[in-house]
């Protein structure tokens, strides 16, 4: 990642894969809510994903006064959110004894109980909303290939089940987590006792699983759900319109001009928006627009396929739970897809190789073109589910390449500490970011939201005691992000 840093951050390819959650593409896919922009607005909010809209949700429930708009480069939710795996997957174990060494117990225990309400906040939020998203909250598994890996996450979950109240272990709970062996786990999950996929030089032998709450949903169908509900409430939405510079007002870097409260000008189109207020909601993007993150969120392309099981497949349609599979060198993620279309049957979403790449993946970091993607990681991929599962699981009777549906891209936010960049960009007034999220927003992006429009509205950090003061955007991660 630090060698890839210096790369410098570009704007959306305008012709990226196709993802296959925009099939079809939603109605405001292409929204616009006049023929030019405005020459001002009190709130600009750039990026239409989870995080965007969310922000922009939560601005318009406190009732701020005055005009929000959001401006988006590609199509609505045309970034990572519409491209992502699906997956609402916390894995809070696998950071829990990091964090408790370089943050603190207590700052370690805050941030896996907020990922856990943030799984819970989202499925909430569809189902109170009626967002036709294919929301499912159920159980996952991790499928494990390493012993070491094993052994960590077992001393991992004992430390989480000890930090924790005991309403909190109790099933569904942020600290409930169910080890399975390895004999138990071929049966209950359907998995091969070593993976079978031949690109996999090294032999690799199941050692167990761990078990506990996730879900599925398709974040693209979401992120368009609280769109809809935002332009009803008054959000005014610009798609297809690329912001192409964000700067303090000539002459008026550190004061307002007098009388409208105007800071910052937005170029775009062709156009120049005064505004207040400046939200980036750019993740993988963000240095772009903001130098000072150059280096500190680094995107990362990273690589999803769907692929069709067997006729002769051995599970269930659905599988019950979603998965990943963790081996020494990195992990897959993966959800099963009940086709909405009624015929009963299951696609499987499966995502990652960054880790079988003979540079671990360095080569994906620093790039912002999703239009293409590694050939050597996608024929791994296309491999992937058939190998963890074994042959006779899957049920595969042709010779492969028909099981692959499709293949896709998209762009990450990578942090060097691996923990998000929220709230105002120190020495740039009422400029605000919420970015960064490691492959992780599915399980932060919703809080965090939450919280920083909090602080938008003149809120103060130590008036939210849940959120993590490790997420704050500060001038040391700042500093140290490019070191």
């Amino acid at each position: 990642m630090d060698s890839r840093g210096c790369i410098p951050v570009q704007l959306p390819v305008p012709n990226p894969t196709p993802s296959y959650w925009h099939q079809p593409k939603a109605a405001i896919a292409n929204y616009r809510s006049a023929d030019s922009l405005p020459s001002s607005a009190d709130y600009v909010i750039i990026g239409s994903g989870i995080s965007g809209t969310m922000i922009a949700w939560n601005l318009l429930e406190k009732g701020v006064k005055g005009k929000i708009i959001m401006l988006e480069a590609r199509e609505a939710c045309g970034g990572a959110t519409g491209r992502n795996g699906g997956h609402t997957k916390a894995a809070s174990y696998r950071t829990f004894i990091d964090h408790c060494a370089h943050l603190s117990p207590e700052e370690a225990l805050k941030i896996i109980r907020l990922e856990y309400a943030n799984i819970m906040a989202t499925y909430a939020f569809a189902r109170t909303h009626r967002i036709e998203c294919e929301s499912r909250l159920c159980n996952t598994v991790d499928i494990v290939y390493d012993r070491e890996t094993f052994e960590r996450g077992k001393e991992a979950i004992e430390m989480i089940r000890e930090a924790v109240s005991e309403e909190e272990r109790k099933e569904g709970g942020v600290g409930w987590y169910r080890v399975w062996q390895k004999e138990e786990a071929m049966k209950r999950f359907w998995v091969s006792k070593e993976n079978e996929n031949g690109l996999v030089e090294e032999k690799e032998e199941l050692q167990g699983a761990f078990e506990y709450v996730a879900g599925s949903l398709s974040a693209y169908r979401f992120a368009i759900g609280i769109l809809e509900l935002c332009l009803k409430k008054g959000l005014q939405l610009w798609t297809n319109t690329a912001v192409t510079k964000v700067r303090p007002i000539p002459g008026r870097a550190d004061r307002e001009i007098e009388g409208t409260g105007f800071r910052w000008e937005i170029h775009a189109s062709d156009s120049i928006i005064r505004t207040q207020n400046v939200v980036m909601a750019t993740n993988g993007y963000s240095a772009y627009l903001l130098p000072v993150m150059q280096g500190v969120i680094v995107p990362m392309r990273g690589l999803i396929t769907t692929q069709i099981p067997g006729l002769k497949a051995k599970f269930p349609t659905p599988l019950p739970t979603t998965y990943s599979f963790l081996y020494k060198q990195g992990y897959e993620y993966m959800i099963p897809r009940l086709l909405p279309d009624g015929s009963g049957d299951q696609h499987i979403v499966i995502g990652g190789g960054l880790g079988r790449q003979k540079d671990a993946g360095v080569s994906e970091y620093g790039t912002c073109d999703d239009s293409t993607m590694d050939q050597e990681m996608l024929n791994y991929l296309k491999e992937a589910a058939r190998g963890y599962f074994g042959l006779e699981n899957w049920g595969e009777t042709g010779g492969g390449e028909e099981r692959i549906k499709q293949e896709w891209t998209g762009i990450m936010g990578m942090t060097r500490d691996e923990l998000p960049l929220v709230g105002e960009v120190p020495g740039m007034k009422r400029l605000w970011i919420s970015a960064g999220f490691n492959g992780h927003g599915m399980v932060l992006c919703l809080k965090s939201a939450e919280f920083l429009s909090h602080l938008i509205v003149g809120g103060f950090y130590g008036e939210i005691e849940w959120f993590p003061e490790s997420f704050l955007v500060t001038e040391g991660r700042i500093s140290a992000g490019k070191s």
